[in-house]
């Protein structure tokens, strides 16, 4: 065994972070010892689960299934046994929400949830914690770092984490987390502006990466005669679905027939459904609702082209998926996105929020059968060769080999309370 590590996410497992699976399950595979643990039940019943993601859950250990007895008793021991770290703790916690008392509250809740973790690291014989996403749950893994012995770590995609950096504690989570995984320079850049350069030696860069042998062209020929377009992601502002419909209406007007298929939910999905009769495309779109693991690649194998019409995004997982599948790609030049596709190259980009550019590009791949299929060829090339799920998951391996190695072999560099 290579070494053993808590996880925390904020819900786990979930459609739109099936990566993080994927991730736990390959570093299990290379040797590591991996415990999760989730503030939230899955956002799917049982049912719904594919049978990795119903192994997962049952050996997750989920926060707010304690309910507010086991919170409280929880609270009592630690109090019993450790009184001043305990009162240290909560002290600090309550000083994170300043002068506002919504805020002051959400921290005193976290400090709850960060006693039953460090009860379950201890019950686990766990030393670290490793948070994907710098938001409310690693909120909780900054008040575990700061009131036991235990050591925590961060993966930051961005860019949500970058929009409110004082609300969601970010500078602080920097300056204590012990490692700090980016998944691209994007989050890297943006990380490196929000601390002082002499931390910038614990920033690593550890993309995340999609199975290209389980994302595989289909190599079936499409046969049906209305073009195809997908887009697979949350049903929200970010995701810019309301210019990629607009697109498709400038589509339709130029009689040009084509479909689209939205995957995903969320609070945009009424708005959406209202722009498809305003613009009178409603027998154009389909609403697939959230799908899972097992039925999205039968999806990709029907599309033609995958557009992602994002105002704002880290290295979408969903774009390295389609273009593994050899489907062409157009998306926007907005953050990590860039990183991924090269533009005329790998796939099209074109400027965030213009729905003509957008209904341009999608035309000029619907007009020109050979640029689809140079680009869907390339797009797959740059998954193996820079978003391989093997190879970077056994870089992030590598990283925390040596980063355990070093925290054995190293004192602790201040002296903490004694929760843990």
């Amino acid at each position: 065994m290579r070494g053993k590590l808590g996880y925390l996410i904020s819900r786990y497992p979930a459609i739109s972070h099936t990566f993080i699976l994927r991730e736990v399950l390959e570093l299990r595979r290379l040797g590591y010892h991996i415990e999760v643990a989730s503030i939230n039940q899955p956002d799917q019943p049982r049912s719904g689960l594919t049978l990795e993601e119903r192994a997962e859950a049952d050996s997750t250990f989920y926060v707010k299934s304690s309910g507010a007895r086991g919170a409280l008793q929880a609270q009592a021991s630690e109090l019993a046994h450790n009184p001043l770290a305990y009162m240290r703790g909560f002290i600090f916690a309550a000083a994170l929400g300043g002068t506002d008392p919504r805020r002051a509250i959400m921290s005193i809740l976290y400090f709850v949830e960060a006693v039953l973790i460090v009860q379950w690291m201890r019950a686990r014989g766990l030393k670290h914690l490793h948070v994907h996403f710098a938001t409310p749950a690693a909120t909780v893994g900054l008040i575990v770092a700061k009131v036991s012995r235990f050591t925590f770590s961060l993966t930051i995609h961005g860019p949500d984490e970058f929009y409110d950096t004082p609300g969601y504690l970010l500078p602080e989570k920097i300056a204590t987390a012990n490692l700090l995984c980016v998944i691209g320079m994007f989050a890297r850049s943006q990380v490196m502006r929000l601390c002082e350069s002499s931390l910038w030696d614990k920033i690593e860069l550890t993309p995340l990466g999609v199975d290209a042998r389980l994302f595989r062209p289909t190599g079936l020929a499409k046969t049906a005669k209305i073009f195809e377009i997908l887009c697979v992601g949350r049903l929200v502002p970010a995701k810019g679905q309301h210019v990629l419909l607009a697109a498709v209406a400038r589509l339709r007007s130029s009689g040009r027939a084509v479909l689209l298929r939205l995957v995903g939910d969320g609070p945009d999905r009424s708005s959406l459904e209202a722009s498809t009769r305003l613009l009178r495309i409603e027998d154009s779109v389909i609403f697939e609702g959230p799908v899972n693991q097992d039925r999205i690649r039968d999806l990709y194998a029907t599309a033609d082209v995958f557009v992602l019409a994002s105002f704002a995004e880290g290295i979408p997982v969903v774009l390295m998926e389609a273009m593994a599948m050899e489907i062409p790609c157009v998306s926007t030049w907005v953050n990590g996105i860039p990183e991924l596709i090269r533009d005329s190259i790998d796939g099209l980009l074109v400027s965030p929020s213009d729905a003509d550019a957008l209904a341009a590009a999608i035309a000029r791949l619907m007009d020109d059968g050979d640029l689809r299929n140079q680009l869907a060829k390339a797009g797959r090339l740059r998954v193996i060769d820079k978003y391989d799920l093997t190879e970077n998951v056994a870089h992030l391996a590598e990283v925390f080999d040596a980063y355990l190695c070093e925290e054995a072999t190293s004192a602790p560099d201040h002296a903490r309370s004694v929760l843990a």
